[in-house]
C-alpha cells in the first residue's frame, strides 16, 4: 500500500467522481421540481428558492401556508413531509404508494412526476 500513500490522485479522482454523481442527483431533482411547479401553474424558478419552494408546494397541494412552520419542528417534520408527498402525488392523479415513493426516493420520483405525462388535477387537500 506504499503507492497509495505517495500518490494522491486516486483519492482525488474518487472524490471528484462522488461530487459529479451528487451534482447529477441535484440537477435531476431541481429540474424535476421545476417541471412539477410549472405543470401546477406556478413559476418553475420557485422550486429552487429555499423555504419559498415549500410555501409554493403547500399552495399546489392545498394545505395551509402556516404548515411551513411545522417543517422546522423535529419529528413533526417527518410526518408532515410524508403527508405533503402523498398530497403532491394525489394532486397529479397518482396513488398514495407513489407519494411514499416521492417521500423515500425523491431523486427518482420527482423527475418521473415532472417529466412524465401526468397532469396537475388540482389541490388534493382541498384547503
Amino acid at each position: 500500500m506504499w503507492f497509495l500513500a505517495q500518490n494522491d490522485t486516486v483519492p482525488a479522482v474518487f472524490g471528484m467522481l462522488v461530487m459529479l454523481i451528487q451534482l447529477a442527483f441535484f440537477v435531476a431533482i431541481f429540474a424535476g421540481a421545476w417541471k412539477v411547479f410549472e405543470k401546477a401553474g406556478k413559476p418553475g424558478w420557485a422550486a429552487i428558492i429555499p423555504i419559498y419552494n415549500g410555501i409554493v408546494l403547500l399552495e399546489i397541494i392545498g394545505r395551509p401556508i402556516w404548515w411551513i412552520v411545522l417543517i422546522f419542528i423535529p419529528c413533526v417534520n417527518i410526518v408532515i413531509s410524508l403527508i405533503v408527498a402523498i398530497d403532491l402525488a394525489k394532486s397529479f392523479g397518482k396513488t398514495e404508494v407513489f407519494g411514499v415513493g416521492l417521500w423515500l426516493l425523491g431523486f427518482v420520483f420527482i423527475p418521473i412526476l415532472g417529466f412524465g405525462s401526468d397532469r396537475y388535477v388540482g389541490p388534493s387537500a382541498g384547503g
